[in-house]
């Protein structure tokens, strides 16, 4: 006889399938959220960066001091003065010297007034020998007295040589108290702005004895040139060649990036204890306009560019797993799905696709999230 189900079993069977089915909706697996990046074409640049943060430098910075110890007597700048070359930006006492200089002007003037007198004279002595001599050869005078002419004549022009080196030597006594006088005197070798002062009027200074560095009295800042020097890790300069492009990026001006040049490599590696061993790059800033709004002293990060790949397929370098897998979204099915794919040239931004995606495609950029598998749920975090 066929079994039959009376009404009250069909609605129990029922109720039981529908208390199953809500059981494995309510615990079903839930799908992940997720950020995703879709696959374009676009450029990729293969890049190397510094190490350690970089510093911008003026091209030409000089950390004055005199050269002779002293009191300050003149102090004719302020911190931030704009300064030309050849003004005077601090002058020791010097009083002495000064008189000194007067002095030796003087005698130098007396000495040369002296040895023209003595040539005069010698000229004279030369003209009366001379006569002398015709008269001899008319026998109007003895030898005897052409030989005391022509003795003055010669005495006459030894004092005269005598003389001269003695205004020599004056004037060269000139050079040396100018000098002298000129040690006490700091004057700007050019153009530039003061940055910073050590000392007052009144007070001694004292230049660095051998071997150690005391502060400048004067810090003077050309600036109207800078550059960039960055630490490169050993490593990576082998692809870094003159007039390379690069990007610089300072911490003062947040994500704004200025352009540049390879200027110089350094010649040698620094191998500082407890670092890595680097060697220094400088980038020159090729736009006029960004170096009116430059700093000494700003930190800097720099990319060298390397290489350009333009128009082709790129996804986000945080995409990349293990530099060859990436988990793609397939929002048809809401899966993941896990793909190997070959990669070409890379920074920190994107990287070369060269097989395993198609335009289009959306890849995850959240690859640290737990529980991401091949086939796991999922869904984007907009939704």
């Amino acid at each position: 006889m066929p079994f039959k189900l009376s009404g009250g079993r069909i609605f129990l069977l029922l109720l039981v399938v529908a208390l199953i089915a809500w059981a494995w909706w309510a615990n079903r697996p839930k799908p992940i959220s997720v950020a995703v990046a879709e696959a374009t074409t676009g450029i990729v640049e293969k890049t190397v960066a510094n190490t350690r943060a970089g510093t911008v430098k003026a091209c030409r910075r000089a950390k004055l001091s005199p050269s002779a110890g002293g009191q300050i007597a003149q102090l004719p700048i302020e911190e931030g003065d704009a300064v030309k070359r050849g003004e005077l930006l601090l002058e020791l006492w010097n009083k002495d010297l000064t008189a000194e200089l007067s002095l030796v002007r003087q005698e130098a003037a007396s000495a040369a007034a002296t040895a023209r007198a003595r040539c005069i004279e010698a000229e004279q002595a030369e003209r009366e020998a001379g006569r002398q001599q015709r008269l001899l050869s008319r026998k109007l005078v003895s030898e005897e007295q052409v030989d005391q002419a022509v003795s003055a004549s010669d005495a006459a022009n030894a004092a005269c040589e005598a003389a001269q080196s003695t205004a020599a030597v004056s004037q060269a006594r000139i050079g040396v108290t100018e000098a002298l006088l000129e040690k006490t005197r700091l004057i700007a070798p050019f153009d530039g702005v003061v940055a910073e002062i050590n000392g007052e009027l009144n007070e001694y200074v004292t230049p660095s004895p051998i071997g150690i560095a005391t502060p400048p009295a004067v810090d003077l800042i050309d600036n109207s040139c800078f550059y960039l020097a960055a630490p490169i890790d050993e490593v990576d300069v082998a692809g870094i060649d003159i007039d390379q492009d690069a990007r610089v990026t300072l911490d003062a001006f947040g994500d704004r990036r200025f352009d540049g040049k390879v200027r110089r490599i350094a010649d040698y590696v620094l191998d500082i204890e407890k670092q890595a061993r680097t060697v220094d790059v400088e980038i020159e800033f090729t736009n006029p306009g960004d170096i009116e709004q430059l700093l000494a002293g700003y930190s800097a990060d720099v990319e060298i560019i390397l290489e350009v790949r333009r128009d082709t397929l790129r996804i986000p370098t945080e995409a990349v797993v293990d530099g060859d897998r990436v988990y793609v979204l397939l929002e048809d099915y809401g899966t993941i799905e896990a793909r190997e794919v070959k990669t070409g040239t890379a920074n920190w931004d994107h990287t070369e696709i060269l097989d395993g995606l198609t335009a289009g495609e959306l890849v995850l950029t959240t690859v640290d999230r737990e529980g991401l598998a091949d086939g796991v749920a999922a869904q984007r975090e907009s939704e």
